[in-house]
């Protein structure tokens, strides 16, 4: 069962990273001060060359760390910080015009899975198919079994 459960932590891993990363990659190859800085800027962020490079940058290597199953109450907590602040500026569904509420209202509830997704690998940990294991000084507790 164990094995089945590690596979399982592993599919999650990069199924949730996937979605970063995807997200991430164009916006670092454009450049930090692209169209993303300016956007942030539209939306009342202070500095946003520098806050695009920082959420760039969590947006991509974190997700990569998750990947490789490290630090994995680190990154957890990164990546929901990174969540909540990407929904509060961009998917407020309840701003938006009546025809476009119902797709950012799906967004909002797919930022809120994922939160929660991350909940879980915060409290699972990586599994054994890691860099990091299981180890207790990996900051991995040992996964739930039923």
């Amino acid at each position: 069962m164990d094995r089945v459960n590690d596979t399982a932590l592993l599919l999650g891993r990069l199924l949730m990273a996937s979605l970063f990363l995807i997200a991430g990659i164009p916006k670092a190859l454009q450049g930090y001060g692209g169209g993303f800085a300016q956007y942030l800027g539209s939306q009342g962020v202070p500095y946003p060359e520098i806050v695009g490079a920082i959420a760039v940058a969590i947006e991509v290597l974190v997700p990569v760390a998750l990947v490789l199953g490290l630090w994995p109450r680190i990154s957890a907590l990164l990546l929901i910080a990174f969540v909540i602040v990407a929904t509060g500026l961009a998917h407020r569904c309840w701003e938006f015009p009546e025809a476009q509420q119902q797709a950012q209202m799906n967004n909002f509830l797919k930022n809120v899975a994922l939160i929660g997704g991350l909940l879980f690998y915060y409290v699972s940990g990586p599994g054994a198919w890691s860099l990091a294991g299981r180890s207790a000084g990996a900051g991995a507790p040992e996964p739930a079994r039923a």
